[in-house]
């Protein structure tokens, strides 16, 4: 796999850069912000380890640049602030996982494979919910005649609701499913992704398909 690193601090970068080759992957290393903006909107790539404090432009003004350009490429973010305001802000501006310094390679190694992880089971292609439609070969999904953009992540979650349409997803289940965690991370990682993915599937004037379960966790259905 091609994974961007973006982080300024050489010997972190050089750490993360070693670790993924040895894991198999191709890993560039960029130190900049405006240069890794230009690099991964012209070439493609499979994730990014984007740090949150980068000279010229800053993590976060860089990860909204690439989402409002269709960038749709999973995006682990890095910080060494490590505040929840962060943390909700660089998920809701579309990143798919947040790990604040400093950390240890085992984990950051563990949640760039969560990150590259694709679901297996294809059939059937089309997934429906009421008037929601999810393309699972073409990763598209749509309401109606509206087409909904999605992050990596997002994807990943709605599919595993579509396919438990009906089912109370607990959030313990969703965080082994759709991000690998055999662990409690201790955030509100679930509740921000769910979230932002209700407010894609579901605009004013269309019917709530996505309900909370009070203490349990989430169910999809008409």
């Amino acid at each position: 796999m091609r994974i961007l690193v973006v982080e300024d601090e050489k010997k972190t970068a050089g750490f993360i850069r070693n670790a993924l080759r040895e894991e198999g992957h191709e890993a560039r290393v960029l130190h900049g912000g405006k240069e890794a903006l230009q690099l991964a909107l012209a070439s493609p790539f499979d994730a990014i380890v984007l740090d949150i404090m980068l000279p010229e432009l800053d993590g976060l003004s860089l990860l909204r640049q690439l989402r409002e350009r269709a960038c749709l490429t999973p995006v682990l973010l890095l910080s060494a602030r490590g505040k929840m305001e962060e943390r909700v802000e660089g998920l809701n501006l579309g990143a798919d996982d947040y790990l604040p310094k400093p950390f240890a390679l085992a984990e950051l190694l563990a949640r760039v494979r969560a990150l590259l992880r694709r679901p297996l089971d294809t059939v059937p292609r089309v997934l429906t919910v009421s008037d929601l439609m999810l393309d699972t070969v073409n990763r598209k999904a749509w309401r109606g005649p509206r087409t909904i953009e999605l992050t990596g992540r997002e994807y990943r979650l709605l599919e595993f609701f579509m396919r438990s349409a009906g089912r109370v997803c607990a959030r313990r289940t969703l965080l082994e499913q759709v991000w690998d965690y055999t662990f409690d991370p201790g955030t509100n990682l679930v509740d921000v992704h769910v979230k932002r993915l209700r407010n894609k599937i579901e605009i004013p004037g269309e019917r709530p398909l996505l309900h909370c379960v009070r203490g349990i966790g989430y169910v999809l259905k008409q």
